[in-house]
């Protein structure tokens, strides 16, 4: 059976979806928005936050890093300070994760370098994400797998044989596998869900998930229909706010409706077995219906499909037994809408 613990949550197929409100850079830099971000999540029911850690100038080329970044969400003239603005060090993580597990929230970020792996180990996170754009960073994923912390796999932009390749690389089991779609939003033509199930089949030993970049909730509550058991969604306090992902992070109602949904799909999935259940008793009752006959008739008559009819409530014997009764012989002379009963047959 496939299962992975991420601090104390148990993810398994029977346990509901783990719900990530990816935070990213929503936070602007500013450790006060990120704890209202945090506190918003928590009061969402949201089971963990997760920050993004760069360790920009060795992540980037000198090129890049000095590249001109310049717009409405932009926090520097270069890509490089922009990217240094939103960053937080070892102290803000610190205190983040005392922030986050005060609220019951379990925290972790997404390394995006070697550095930003021992970052995150040094700090004690439960689990480590690995972005999309590094499904085929081969030696970054090996390094990751050699801290024993789990990893979680988005698989944006890649190919079934690029994430069989990155799986030969982790141990199965102290994985979650997300599909992914890199497009920011992701829109429903774009999303294939049903990859879901096929990672499934393909990677019996690990628990599967969905990163997803869409603007609502229900492909979500689709994907854990489909065996989803890790759902990251981005989260923002407003989506009008400056920076690119906030236009498809969810804002707080948002994730208090994903959550509330989420935590009833695996409950509403059952056994697959079909069965009658005694909660519908009472429906089945008034809609349902039962035979009776319709005109006065003597002991000794045979009955004629013109001598019953179906009517509800179903209090009497069930129209499902038309044919056992049709062609009897009464052996009581019955009376014009009196329920048939098998006592009456002979």
């Amino acid at each position: 059976m496939r299962k992975l613990r991420i601090a104390d949550f148990e993810i398994s197929d029977d346990s509901m979806p783990f719900v990530i409100a990816e935070v990213g850079h929503n936070h602007q830099g500013s450790i006060e928005m990120c704890e209202r971000i945090f506190d918003a999540a928590a009061d969402a029911g949201a089971h963990s936050v997760k920050l993004q850690k760069r360790f920009n100038k060795s992540l980037y080329t000198p090129e890049f890093y000095d590249s001109p970044y310049q717009g409405p969400t932009s926090f520097g003239d270069s890509y490089g300070l922009h990217r240094e603005a939103l960053e937080f060090g070892i102290a803000e993580y610190k205190h983040l994760k005392e922030y986050a597990n005060k609220k019951n929230l379990i925290f972790f970020a997404t390394a995006f370098d070697f550095q930003s792996v021992d970052f995150l180990a040094a700090l004690g996170v439960p689990a480590i994400k690995m972005a999309s754009g590094d499904l085929k960073s081969t030696a970054l994923i090996r390094y990751a797998k050699k801290t024993g912390i789990p990893l979680i796999m988005s698989t944006g932009g890649s190919s079934m044989f690029e994430v069989e390749q990155a799986m030969s690389e982790v141990d199965p089991r102290n994985v979650g596998l997300l599909q992914c779609t890199a497009a920011y939003p992701a829109e429903a033509e774009h999303m294939n869900l049903r990859v879901i199930e096929t990672y499934r089949r393909s990677f019996p030993e690990t628990v599967i998930g969905l990163s997803s970049h869409d603007r609502g909730i229900a492909f979500s509550t689709v994907a854990a229909a489909l065996g989803a058991r890790i759902i990251e969604k981005h989260f923002t306090l407003d989506r009008a706010m400056k920076g690119t992902d906030h236009a498809f992070s969810l804002e707080p109602t948002g994730m208090s409706k994903l959550v509330r949904d989420l935590s009833l799909v695996v409950k509403a999935l059952g056994d697959g077995e079909k069965t009658f259940q005694e909660v519908e008793k009472g429906g089945i009752r008034k809609m349902g219906k039962m035979l009776i006959y319709s005109r006065p008739l003597p002991s000794g008559h045979i009955l004629q499909p013109e001598d019953l009819e179906i009517r509800s409530p179903l209090e009497g014997l069930s129209a499902s037994n038309w044919d056992l009764v049709v062609g009897k012989k009464l052996k009581d002379n019955v009376s014009a809408l009196e329920k048939v009963s098998f006592d009456h047959l002979a």
